[in-house]
């Protein structure tokens, strides 16, 4: 029997995946819908969407987005958007008999000085990361409307946690983006100046943990086969490494042959940020993708994009 899936955010990083891991499952028909189609911040949209497409099944991918600059520069939207759209989508999915909906959250739920490695336990201990509160706020709002409606109507709505994604469909925007695809356009553009030094922001003494997005798809995949219960699940590679090293990986990758320094006169950011992923390790799964091998795809993509734009 067929089973119609709706990615919300199908053309985002996160959306995008599902949709290439979803493609490759037998029986599926994907809702998809942009934008223009579909605002998914008006509420009588989402219900006549949700009236008239019933999916079974809906990857809620959707979200306003941003680096530290634009979550201070909007809190309003980041906080008012995301609430909108988390609260339009689960409760039309509830009210129009989807079988089970998939929130995907983010590590910014965890308080800043969560012990590491973060351990879903440690949500709502202590104070966030104000620099991104205000979508925490609204993304551990969306976790607790998953968990209300399945206390009070029995809506099977499961929660995953990924930590920081890169891949395919990345942002490369040097303002906005996240250090791993602002490293990747860095060396990139190093090595065509032949620029002697490329100087990365702090000491480079911060660890961060990395996974590929097609991974956090297949995770989300596997957990709406296998998993069904109130608590949120970590989904990571349970390993990090520092920035400097991250550095130099990207310059190996992208084949820059200069001097790489650091700046300490420049913000480090919170010191580690790990997290635990012993629950979805029992579960059976794990990350597959080496982050070499995954930050080489996506220089390749980066290079596609940027050749396509040239011929434009």
């Amino acid at each position: 029997m067929q089973t119609d899936i709706f990615i919300a955010g199908h053309k985002g990083l996160v959306g995008s995946a599902l949709v290439r891991r979803l493609q490759r499952e037998p029986d599926t028909r994907l809702l998809l819908r942009d934008r223009a189609e579909l605002d998914l911040r008006n509420q009588s949209q989402v219900d006549a969407f949700f009236r008239a497409e019933r999916p079974k099944q809906v990857y809620l991918a959707a979200a306003k987005v941003g680096g530290i600059h634009a979550n201070s520069t909007y809190p309003a939207e980041f906080l008012r958007d995301n609430l909108l759209i988390q609260t339009n989508v689960i409760h039309a999915a509830w009210e129009h008999g989807t079988q089970k909906l998939c929130f995907l959250g983010s590590s910014c739920i965890y308080p800043k000085h969560a012990a590491q490695p973060m351990a879903e336990d440690a949500l709502l201990t202590g104070p966030l990361e104000p620099t991104n509160e205000w979508y925490a706020v609204a993304k551990i709002a969306g976790i607790k409307l998953c968990q209300a409606y399945r206390l009070q109507y029995g809506f099977d709505a499961i929660s995953l946690m990924p930590t920081n994604l890169y891949g395919p469909g990345d942002n490369f925007d040097l303002q906005n983006s996240h250090v791993l695809p602002a490293l990747i356009r860095r060396f990139h553009e190093a090595r065509l100046a032949a620029d002697p030094e490329v100087v990365i922001w702090g000491t480079g003494t911060p660890k961060r943990e990395f996974l590929h997005v097609d991974d956090l798809a297949d995770a989300a995949v596997t957990l709406m086969r296998d998993y069904s219960g109130e608590q949120i699940i970590n989904v990571g590679v349970g390993e990090d490494l520092s920035i400097l090293e991250l550095a130099h990986m990207v310059a190996r990758v992208v084949g820059y042959e200069g001097r790489i320094s650091t700046d300490p006169s420049k913000p480090d950011g919170t010191p580690r940020k790990l997290l635990d992923v012993t629950r979805i390790h029992a579960m059976g799964w794990n990350a597959s993708i080496p982050l070499e091998q995954g930050i080489a795809q996506t220089y390749q993509w980066y290079l596609a994009q940027a050749d396509g734009q040239r011929r434009d």
